[in-house]
């Protein structure tokens, strides 16, 4: 027999062989098993993550003539026939090439038909998304009230282009990427069952190069193994995923924590000129900063560390290396990931990126600015500060005079003012615990659809409240939370991908964790003491003297009483 890739091999054919939906295909095992099974379903998440293995399952069990606890058999003469692709009342589709109206209402036309071995008739819809819409349409009524005997199972990678209609006549399920542990775990499984030595590094590396997907991975692992001669080395793990080595990242480090920028663009040409993927290069640049943040944290984060990458000499460079220089880099290489993405000149856009994160002199420019604009606005308040006492006090003792020039108002703006205070207060306004639960639920599933850097990026935040209509991110680095709260575009991304899996519109709201307390303490004391002071204001007398309004401004509207010595 013709060798078959290992994907093909190792295709799960019961629920149980399935990788990390355990949610899912407990649910459709006890549908089986009840006969409570929907006459159509919606399965959707990214590539090689199980769908169609999923949906040739379920129509295998259904029709199974044995079923164990809603598990087919693969015995029996169905299981048998659907294992070899040859039971005529499965009918699997491919949207992508049969995607008109003419094949859609071939269907509907043949559905009428009662299956001819099986109890069930399924027809199984793969990137049913690539339908057009007449397609669609011709779809739907055949959806909502079809034969007793037949169930559709429609399996996509982009749930979002599909019509609403569409999904509210199925029942549907989210696949989500499959953690690194479950793909390790996978892989060893079938290295031993065909007794091949391994290298747990090289399989650290697939796994991460998958990107969550079990496909990708056996597909990875198949073209190592063949590039070896049937024997997976870290070695060969790196040239086939274009992986740097441990060498090459800490001699590049190395180099630009001590701020040599020969030696650095030395260490690049050596990378590039290997072969190394560019993209992967800088993928790899942000996942030595991010643990080398968790490390110099001296905290609980230290823990959660990837320490397959970082050696012992990678770590040694962690005293060389204080947070805002790590952001700063950060910051630099997310800049050259976008334009690496749209340029076939990528030694250019990586030469200027080593020069820049070698040269820290950059960084610490800004600082001094700061701190000359936060001197000359403290001398500007105490001058303001200084002058307004003395109208306090003539007005106590009734000498008001008018006053030619009106306190200008400091311009210098703080940190805590780009919060964004009156969208925070609307998710508190109708905030649950069960909104919030449902968000804590999709932010796996929410940070698997980012990319690799702004996955890094949002590492250190997590949901702290939310409503039916918004959600309120805490951060835990500060300096995370400015670069966040600045790209208007990262933030619409984030918002529109919540929105797609709430399947409802959504706003992400940002704060840092260490304000958030304050900030729902203020919320709740608002509340609590609005009617008191609509009271007070209501009773006030207008207040129209420029400086009574100012002094009111600056220290509140509490009665002093001031005597003269």
């Amino acid at each position: 027999m013709a060798y078959q890739a290992l994907y093909r091999v190792w295709r799960p054919q019961t629920f149980s062989d399935v990788i990390g939906q355990s949610v899912i295909t407990q649910t459709l095992k006890n549908a089986v098993a009840s006969k409570m099974t929907s006459h159509a379903y919606l399965f959707s998440g990214p590539r090689g993550t199980g769908k169609t293995s999923c949906a040739k399952i379920l129509a295998k069990a259904v029709n199974c003539l044995n079923p164990h606890d809603g598990e087919p058999c693969n015995e029996c003469e169905i299981c048998q026939a659907e294992n070899e692709n040859r039971l005529n009342d499965v009918i699997e589709i491919d949207a992508a090439s049969n995607n008109g109206v003419e094949e859609i209402r071939d269907i509907r036309d043949k559905v009428k038909y009662a299956p001819t071995e099986a109890k069930f008739k399924v027809y199984i819809i793969d990137e049913v998304h690539m339908l057009s819409q007449g397609a669609f349409n011709a779809l739907l009524k055949t959806l909502e009230e079809p034969p007793a005997n037949v169930m559709f199972i429609l399996a996509t990678t982009e749930p979002q282009k599909i019509p609403a209609t569409i999904i509210s006549r199925t029942q549907s399920f989210t696949f989500r990427r499959i953690s690194r542990q479950d793909i390790l775990e996978r892989m060893v499984y079938i290295l031993k069952d065909k007794h091949i030595e391994y290298d747990e590094e090289a399989l650290n590396i697939i796994a991460a190069s998958a990107e969550g997907g079990m496909r990708d991975a056996l597909s990875i692992l198949d073209q190592a193994l063949s590039y070896g001669d049937d024997q997976l080395t870290l070695k060969n793990a790196q040239e086939v995923t274009g992986a740097l080595s441990n060498d090459q990242i800490t001699a590049y480090m190395t180099a630009i924590a001590n701020n040599k920028s020969a030696q650095a663009l030395e260490s690049l040409y050596k990378i590039l000129e290997s072969g190394r993927s560019a993209v992967r290069f800088t993928e790899m640049i942000i996942r030595v900063c991010r643990n080398l943040i968790l490390y110099n944290s001296n905290s609980d984060l230290s823990e959660q560390m990837d320490n397959t990458i970082m050696t012992k000499d990678l770590l040694n460079l962690a005293d060389k290396f204080d947070n805002k220089r790590l952001f700063y880099i950060v910051d630099q290489v997310s800049a050259a990931q976008k334009n690496l993405k749209n340029s076939n000149q990528t030694d250019v856009y990586m030469e200027i990126l080593t020069v820049k994160i070698s040269e820290p002199k950059v960084i610490d420019q800004p600082d001094v600015e700061e701190v000359k604009v936060d001197n000359q606005e403290v001398e500007k308040l105490s001058g303001q500060v200084e002058k307004l006492q003395k109208e306090i006090k003539n007005l106590s003792t009734g000498n008001v005079q008018p006053q030619s020039e009106k306190p200008k108002k400091a311009t210098h703006k703080s940190k805590t003012n780009h919060l964004n205070k009156t969208a925070i207060y609307k998710v508190l306004d109708n905030a649950t615990k069960s909104d919030l639960a449902v968000a804590k639920d999709i932010w796996p599933d929410l940070m698997s659809k980012l990319s690799v850097t702004q996955r890094a990026k949002m590492r250190v935040a997590d949901p702290v409240a939310a409503s039916v209509d918004g959600i309120v991110v805490a951060f835990d680095f500060e300096l995370w939370y400015e670069q966040v709260q600045e790209d208007t575009e990262f933030l619409d991304e984030l918002s529109n991908s919540a929105g797609t899996l709430l399947k409802k519109d959504c706003q992400i709201v940002l704060v840092p964790k260490d304000q958030w307390p304050r900030i729902r303490k203020e919320y709740i004391s608002n509340n609590i003491d609005l009617p008191k002071k609509e009271n007070v204001e209501s009773k006030a007398e207008p207040k129209k003297d420029p400086a009574v309004d100012e002094a009111l401004n600056l220290f509140g509207n509490e009665i002093v009483d001031i005597k003269d010595d």
